[in-house]
């Protein structure tokens, strides 16, 4: 049994699978139907992906900014529901504010496809999937939100510092993940992993904090 952490890279998706303990793998995914086959002893899937859409901004997303702080730029408003059939930028902007008075960034546009993705591979995954963000996860390893970003050379040993006081191994990944991820790609999959195992125990935080399995949630 593994506990599994997807997050997006420039040419698919990155996986890393961990066992809860000393175990871990990293995979290159060209598409999110590739998973099963990779990896087909997952017990729950943390995705760093929008799994929803919304019809307004999520209060689930508010919670987590809140909580980030000084990170809270991390959080991209997901994209209404009004803007998510649209064809370019322009036309989902357009759509957003006719539907909720505020228009999208175009980093959130640039996750469209991707949620896309996501939300027409999760009912028929087979597995438990839950929506995790990177950032929170890191945030709650390593018990406020990290000092730098991961885009720096301090954020990235700090975040890798903390995976491996949990147990992840990132020195030996295979040579395919290692040239599709980006180094921020890997570490965040390596954290949602760590989420993902918690979730299974029982011990992932939400936000909210109290939540309703039929409503918007993200782990951390």
């Amino acid at each position: 049994m593994r506990f599994v952490g997807v997050d997006g890279c420039p040419t698919g998706w990155i996986a890393v699978a961990w066992n809860g303990s000393t175990s871990t793998t990293a995979h290159f995914l060209p598409s999110l139907g590739a998973l099963c086959e990779v990896v087909p002893d997952a017990a729950v899937v943390a995705i760093d992906i929008p799994i929803v859409t919304p019809e307004a901004e999520r209060p689930a997303e508010a919670a987590l900014r809140s909580f980030l702080g000084p990170r809270r730029s991390s959080v991209f408003a997901t994209p209404p529901k009004a803007a998510m059939n649209a064809d370019d930028y322009a036309s989902a902007n357009r759509a957003a504010r006719a539907a909720t008075g505020k228009g999208i960034s175009r980093q959130a546009w640039a996750l469209v496809p991707k949620i896309r993705e996501a939300m027409a591979w999760i009912p028929g995954a087979g597995i438990p999937v839950i929506e995790a963000h990177p950032e929170g996860c890191f945030a709650t390893l390593l018990g406020a939100p990290a000092s730098a970003s991961k885009k720096t050379w301090a954020g990235m040993t700090q975040r890798r510092g903390a995976l491996a006081s949990v147990g992840f191994e990132l020195s030996d990944v295979d040579e395919t993940a290692g040239r599709a991820a980006q180094t921020d790609d890997l570490l965040d999959a390596a954290v949602t992993a760590w989420t993902a195992a918690r979730f299974y125990r029982g011990e992932a935080r939400s936000f909210p904090s109290e939540p309703n399995p039929l409503h918007d949630v993200i782990w951390a």
